[in-house]
């Protein structure tokens, strides 16, 4: 497939190289010119706006920081919307918030274009190996479409609905419940200190037992510096519990709120809608 890659960090980078290794075209941009360069020694091409880097794309996809570089590579000045041909495919892969989703959707649907909404869980190791989970909304046709590339980039692809928005929520619902998770574990390291237990040994039995499933963090954060307010604990005083507010800190609570600073509209409230798991991208069979 011709595809556009727009935002080549830690996450879009590795992605872009993983449609690469599976035989698609890339036309890279960046705003800044070294992710760029490197990208092109690799075989990419390199476009110098947004515009040009859709403009005979398939599907372009998007993976930017937050609301306002998505709005702006989007609808801006020279943007993907600007050079996206007509029933060409927009998959914005960002973790962006409900009410741009909804925005973005809409101002497709007027040029004529198609827009899926694809964020996606795991980490930059993750991206570079293709193995990443995708949360795909959108028509159909849409998701039909674009499988190819979500096989390429992830694992596995959960089809959420037809509408792109309601991806954008799972997603915010996932963030906010790693920072749940982040926040029991510290009341947890609290009360288990004034009980004098040793908190690496909690940490230790918690993560190898009765949630097996955060391996993934110690393997990801060998220095174990998401949990270190707690797991040093000769930096406090005998029988001084943590501040569970690091947690949140360490984990960007601040940042999950800005998302989520609005209503969700009624448009974009689930009705009857559940996650499929599937192996690959379902919507091509």
């Amino acid at each position: 497939m011709d595809i556009a890659f727009l935002g080549l960090g830690g996450m879009g980078s590795g992605m872009a190289r993983s449609l690469m290794k599976h035989g698609h075209k890339v036309t890279a941009w960046n705003r800044s010119s070294e992710p760029a360069e490197a990208i092109h020694e690799q075989g990419a091409q390199v476009a110098a706006t947004p515009a040009e880097a859709a403009r005979h794309a398939e599907i372009a996809i998007t993976m930017l920081a937050d609301d306002r570089a998505v709005e702006s590579v989007v609808l801006g000045e020279s943007a993907l919307a600007e050079g996206l041909p007509k029933d060409a495919v927009h998959v914005s892969m960002s973790t962006i918030s409900v009410a741009l989703s909804e925005r973005l959707d809409l101002a497709h649907a007027e040029r004529g274009q198609q827009f899926v909404a694809a964020p996606v869980f795991g980490r930059p190791d993750q991206a570079e190996g293709g193995k990443l989970f995708i949360a795909a909304a959108g028509s159909g046709d849409a998701v039909k479409r674009i499988c190819p590339a979500l096989d390429a980039m992830g694992q596995r692809t959960f089809v959420i609905g037809e509408t792109p928005a309601q991806a954008n929520l799972l997603k915010l619902t996932g963030n906010f419940l790693i920072t749940c998770v982040i926040e029991s574990l510290a009341e947890a390291f609290a009360l288990t200190t004034k009980g004098g237990i040793e908190t690496s040994k909690v940490y230790e039995l918690l993560t190898e037992t009765l949630f097996a499933g955060l391996q993934d963090l110690r393997r990801h954060d060998p220095r174990r510096q998401v949990f270190s307010p707690w797991l040093q604990d000769s930096s406090r005083s005998e029988g001084q519990p943590p501040d569970p507010a690091c947690g949140r800190e360490a984990r960007g609570g601040p940042a999950l709120r800005r998302n989520c600073a609005g209503p969700v509209s009624g448009r974009a409230r689930p009705r009857r809608w559940r996650p499929r798991l599937v192996g690959h991208c379902e919507a091509r069979r």
